[in-house]
């Protein structure tokens, strides 16, 4: 492992964003991996979700009615309160959150991995549909938070496991989740306001990577590939990246070294880039020109 390269100096910190029915917990492989690269890394769980995992389980009732706009101001909270703008990862909820958060104007770069829909998204197939359904089905769903069984876990996250790994994987990571943020964004093109809207045609976003799995059943990569085509008109930097073999627990399925590396060098690439196109007047004023400033972050 090596530490961060010079491009690294538009951006030194690491703030990591989970999905559903999961915590911070289930970064922890990444968490450690950046930290050996030098990065500073911040892994917080949704609100109401930090703390032991036991007790979540037990009793998941402060969460119950957690919606989309609370998560996402909550790592708005966590970003604006560091000193320079960090990357933002996220996975599946967490990469519409991701998306949601570099919209605002925040973040160095961007990387949505496996990303739950934003709204404009017409189109899922049905293995998504599966996915949804035993939540969906029930309306009074909508202000519960409701564990995902071992089975259905295995179908979702875990479908290139064996039922022994994914069971592994399950007792360490699965918690119930607010599943009023699952009828938000299946909803989401119903609602004139819904709240996992994002402005494709924002110019001045930081750059953003889409990272797919091809055998992702939560979000399988046409979804992913919908999801990268609605920034077609935009001018800022999208990017997109297909792994064929990987399911949505692409975290932490055989192989997560090489997706964590690829997501950190790319964005620190175009986190350096998105500096130097952006310079603060305030470093003008000092008396460099704009070409001066770009070359010193090269």
């Amino acid at each position: 492992m090596t530490g961060p390269t010079s491009d690294s100096r538009a951006a030194d910190t690491v703030v990591l964003i989970h999905g559903l029915w999961m915590t911070a917990l289930s970064w922890e492989h990444w968490v450690a991996r950046y930290r050996e690269r030098g990065y500073k890394v911040i892994a917080r769980s949704w609100p109401g979700m930090e703390g032991d995992i036991e007790a979540l389980r037990r009793d998941p009732s402060a969460i119950a009615g957690l919606g989309v706009a609370d998560i996402v101001d909550h790592y708005d909270r966590i970003i604006r309160d560091l000193e320079t703008p960090p990357i933002i990862m996220g996975h599946s909820f967490g990469g519409l959150f991701t998306q949601m958060l570099l919209d605002r104007g925040l973040g160095a770069a961007g990387v949505a991995i496996d990303p739950a829909p934003v709204k404009g998204i017409l189109t899922l197939p049905l293995s998504t549909l599966r996915v949804a359904f035993p939540v969906l089905s029930n309306p009074a769903n909508n202000h519960r938070a409701l564990p995902i069984s071992a089975e259905h876990f295995h179908y979702a996250f875990t479908n290139t496991l064996s039922e022994v790994e994914s069971q592994v994987v399950y007792e360490r990571y699965a918690v119930p989740g607010p599943d009023h943020v699952l009828f938000q964004a299946s909803l989401a093109n119903f609602n004139p306001h819904a709240a996992t809207t994002v402005n494709f045609h924002n110019d001045t976003r930081a750059p953003l990577l889409l990272i797919a799995g091809g055998r992702d059943h939560v979000v399988p990569a046409s979804v992913t590939k919908a999801n990268f085509k609605l920034y077609s008109k935009s001018k800022a930097i999208t990017a997109l990246k297909e792994y064929p073999e990987r399911s949505h627990y692409t975290l932490g399925l055989p192989g997560w070294e090489e997706v964590a590396d690829y997501a950190l060098d790319w964005a620190i690439q175009h986190a350096a880039i998105f500096a130097a196109v952006h310079v603060p007047k305030a470093q003008l004023a000092l008396g460099q020109s704009d070409t001066e400033v770009r070359a010193d972050l090269h």
